[in-house]
């Protein structure tokens, strides 16, 4: 991506011209959340402006064109994972009501005592502990991918975990807090060879990898809209058509009914069986205009600067003395974790933002991976579209700072 490119694509995000104790704002913190195009925020702001009405209950002008622009957006979302059917993607708060939801849903129809549950060794606890509270309350039994000192799962084990009562296989694609890109297509069909289905958290690789559900074959995918310069408060749960129509309600009220009476309720189609009161309609509308903003991209080109950005922070890093990175998978998205000898992250991130870079410090919401690497947390840095070389090198020079300030 040339210099001119990156520089008007930078020109998109308002908050990039922030100034953080007097500096620049250096922001390296895009596996926590992406920053916001104007054109995303300005959708929510001219929802509120222009149409500010709920969806489906209202037969007049307000209330028809917010439902328009909410199925427009579901729409948009189906494309751009291609699902088969615009009804398969269910709008949720994010990632994980969306693994709440399917751990919730699917397990109280399909899960009983004795039954097993697959999830792997670098799960985000949004994908660990829904499956735990099912397991006690089903008494079930959860069953752990093992993982190998880079990072990776070993999946020479994956095959001798499946058993006649295994119910589900949930597994994430990228790793939040390694960065390691699961083989999740191969995982998916050997899940499938045994009759499991497959559900993929797709939180981290839904802004780094081009992702068709079709192709992947996956039972549910499951990602947040702020990950991808999307608003907060949305996201997506994919699933395939048989099992969201098998699949009880997961929340009750709104439009997911079709009758109640004090006898007996029945339930709406899907995808609104799923969508329960008043959804986050203006986050939804802004997650098409999202959408919409991305496909305007030279996505292929955006993917190559970032992995560019990932190479050269690693070199640059590794200048530093004592300087280590978590997880050296040989498939990775733009995304580094690492300690410094004798530095706690959190002071590092501390100091840093002194110098007005933003990082994120501590067990990145995965503790067993913590412990399995022995480390109490660590710093990671992970980068966006708009994240510069230059901004690695300031980067580098404080961490440099931060290293002969503690070896003092």
């Amino acid at each position: 991506m040339r210099f001119l490119e990156l520089e008007k694509l930078r020109q998109c995000f308002p908050i990039l011209d922030k100034k953080v104790h007097g500096m620049p704002l250096i922001y390296l913190d895009n596996a926590a959340t992406t920053q916001k195009p104007a054109v995303v925020i300005d959708a929510i702001t001219d929802y509120y402006q222009n149409i500010n009405a709920n969806i489906h209950r209202g037969a007049y002008f307000l209330s028809e064109e917010a439902s328009r622009y909410y199925e427009e957006a579901r729409t948009k979302v189906q494309h751009f994972i291609n699902a088969k059917l615009a009804k398969e993607c269910i709008f949720v708060q994010g990632t994980t009501k969306a693994i709440n939801l399917v751990a919730n849903s699917y397990g109280e129809k399909y899960i009983t005592a004795g039954d097993e549950i697959i999830i792997s060794a670098m799960e985000h606890h949004a994908n660990i502990v829904p499956w735990q509270l099912l397991c006690e309350r089903k008494k079930a039994t959860l069953k752990i991918i093992p993982m190998l000192p880079t990072g990776e799962l070993d999946l020479t084990k994956l095959e001798a975990l499946f058993t006649p009562k295994t119910k589900i296989l949930s597994i994430v694609y990228a790793s939040n807090s390694l960065g390691t890109i699961n083989p999740i297509k191969e995982i998916i069909k050997t899940a499938h060879s045994f009759g499991v289905p497959v559900l993929v958290d797709g939180a981290q690789a839904i802004a780094h990898l081009p992702i068709d559900v079709q192709d992947l074959d996956c039972d549910f995918f499951a990602f947040s809209g702020h990950k991808i310069y999307g608003p907060m408060g949305i996201g997506v749960l994919y699933g395939k058509e048989k099992w969201l129509t098998e699949m009880p309600p997961y929340e009750g009220g709104g439009d997911m009914i079709l009758q109640v009476s004090f006898e007996k309720t029945t339930y709406n189609q899907i995808p609104i069986k799923f969508e329960p009161g008043t959804m986050p309609i203006p986050e939804a509308i802004a997650l098409g205009a999202t959408i919409d903003f991305l496909n305007s991209l030279d996505i292929p080109a955006i993917r190559s600067h970032e992995e560019n950005l990932y190479n050269y922070a690693t070199e640059k890093l590794a200048t530093i003395p004592g300087f280590k990175i978590i997880g050296t998978a040989a498939h990775k998205i733009s995304l580094l974790s690492f300690v410094l000898d004798g530095v706690h992250p959190h002071d590092i991130s501390t100091i840093v933002d002194g110098a007005g870079i933003a990082v994120r410090a501590g067990h990145h919401c995965t503790m067993p991976v913590m412990e399995y690497f022995k480390v109490p947390a660590t710093t990671r840095v992970s980068f966006g579209m708009y994240n510069t070389f230059a901004e690695i090198d300031a980067l580098t020079q404080a961490l440099l700072k931060v290293s002969k300030v503690f070896k003092r």
